[in-house]
């Protein structure tokens, strides 16, 4: 395939072939992509009517696009390139504490008493008619039943509520309609509310160790040697089910138009697309209700250790999503899979942020930094968008190598040893439910976040706010 580097940041893989526009990847020297992943990114650029083919520094493969990438047409929308995990997502909140303040290792393991880690784990379970109001309206439905449920009533507070929904991407609702749902994506859904799920999902406590512009963090309420708290999940099963089952009539649906069936997508104005639009929209408003309600259960341990305190929402923002935008005259649909939305102040008119832009929070791997940012003028350019993380350089099996399913005996070596993981998360207190598994996850399986944010600001797609690091870490 051709390429062209036009600067440190950018290269350029021109118009050719079947190819229907251009695609770019910021990326600088220093990362290195996958071949595999360049080529789904190639074969995005190849749908008919696409406009704009995009990849963020941390691209890697995925299923039909590559995660951390942007793909943008006008009446079409592909499911592929919005993912299984619909609306995964990071919030990140704030505390009035300082590092010498808390015993880390106790509020950690009194978060996961709460909060069940791993995959197909359970926690509130609600009834088909309060499934109904999630999906449908998402984290504004929250007064109408979380107030009472016996796990939530106790620590629901009414202003905080109202002041995290002003904070949240889309006010946490969107227009969801259950009937586009499949049964069992709903039965999926019904006792996963509260929960975290695996993979690199996580939830840290986090020490704000530099600042990197003293006006914009004071903004945020932020300083250094601050504790804050960074959730990262999404829709869980529920809208793993959606993804799955959306993806597989696209693939009958967009027939030989698609230059792969991985690639199979819906015209909006179509049943299915319609049909999508309002799926994706209710895995969306579960995945918003799923980390408010895992903030709210976070706020109640730290404040069970060390009083009552505010705790304020910066921001909750999704990186598996589809929206219409206008962007050059245009109205688009704006796929971003594993890639985040950063809209400068003139495009947040009507929130909290409207003087200063969007916040924009990118996490690394487990055991390293995770960053604030600022959305701004100049990203125009990314359709407003950056990556979501660091971007993984190696498969699970990869990293952690393989096990027998009924025994957990090693059957194949993994690249990362038992040494080098525990080098890597000296000094941060690690909980997680499963530690054959973990070194999935582990640092060295990820490209350098420091590199990634490196190539996100040198090229103008957002502004560094602040850098934290992991205290503590929970994951599945």
């Amino acid at each position: 395939m051709l390429q062209k580097r036009l600067d440190d940041f950018r290269v350029l893989f021109p118009r050719e072939g079947n190819m229907q526009t251009d695609a770019l990847v910021y990326i600088s020297r220093n990362l290195e992509p996958e071949p595999e992943a360049l080529q789904q990114l190639i074969n995005a650029a190849s749908i008919p009517n696409v406009r704009k083919a995009l990849a963020t520094p941390d691209i890697h493969t995925g299923f039909g696009v590559p995660i951390g990438s942007i793909v943008a047409m006008p009446n079409e929308i592909i499911p592929s390139a919005v993912g299984y995990d619909i609306n995964c997502g990071m919030r990140l909140m704030t505390t009035p504490l300082m590092r010498g303040d808390v015993d880390v290792r106790r509020l950690a393991d009194s978060i996961h008493r709460n909060i069940p880690l791993g995959e197909g784990k359970k926690n509130i379970k609600v009834s088909n008619s309060e499934m109904r109001l999630i999906v449908e309206r998402g984290v504004r439905s929250m007064g109408d039943w979380a107030r009472a449920n016996p796990k939530l009533e106790k620590v629901w507070d009414e202003d905080e509520y109202q002041s995290d929904m002003e904070k949240i991407e889309e006010r946490g609702s969107m227009a969801g309609r259950i009937e586009a749902l499949s049964n069992r994506a709903i039965e999926r859904g019904l006792d996963q509310i509260g929960t975290l799920g695996g993979g690199n999902h996580f939830i840290e406590i986090q020490e704000v160790k530099s600042i990197a512009d003293e006006k914009l963090a004071a903004a945020f309420g932020l300083k250094k040697g601050q504790i804050v708290v960074m959730i990262h999940s999404g829709s869980r099963g529920l809208g793993h089910q959606i993804g799955g089952d959306y993806m597989h009539r696209a693939a009958g649906a967009a027939g030989k138009k698609a230059p792969d069936r991985s690639l199979g997508f819906f015209c909006v104005e179509s049943s299915d697309g319609k049909d999508y639009i309002a799926a994706m929209h209710a895995a969306a408003n579960f995945a918003f209700v799923n980390r408010q309600t895992m903030a709210m259960l976070v706020r109640r341990e730290f404040r069970y250790l060390y009083g009552s305190m505010p705790m304020p929402l910066i921001y909750d923002v999704p990186h598996n999503m589809a929206k219409m935008e206008k962007h050059g005259g245009e109205h688009l649909w704006v796929h971003r899979k594993g890639a985040t939305r950063a809209f400068p102040k003139h495009r947040m008119q009507g929130s909290p942020y409207s003087h200063l832009g969007q916040p924009v929070i990118i996490p690394g791997s487990m055991g390293t930094a995770s960053y604030l940012l600022l959305g701004t003028d100049t990203g125009s350019e990314s359709l407003y968008s950056v990556n979501h993380g660091a971007g993984r350089t190696m498969s699970r099996t990869a990293a952690a190598g393989k096990s027998r399913r009924r025994d957990g005996k090693a059957i194949k070596a993994g690249s990362i040893s038992d040494e080098r993981f525990e080098e890597t998360m000296r000094g941060i207190y690690l909980v997680c439910e499963d530690r054959r598994t973990i070194k999935e996850e582990a640092p060295d399986a990820y490209k350098d976040i420091d590199e990634v944010i490196n190539v996100v600001v040198g090229a103008g797609l957002a502004a560094l706010v602040a850098r934290m690091v992991p205290l503590a870490v929970l994951k599945g």
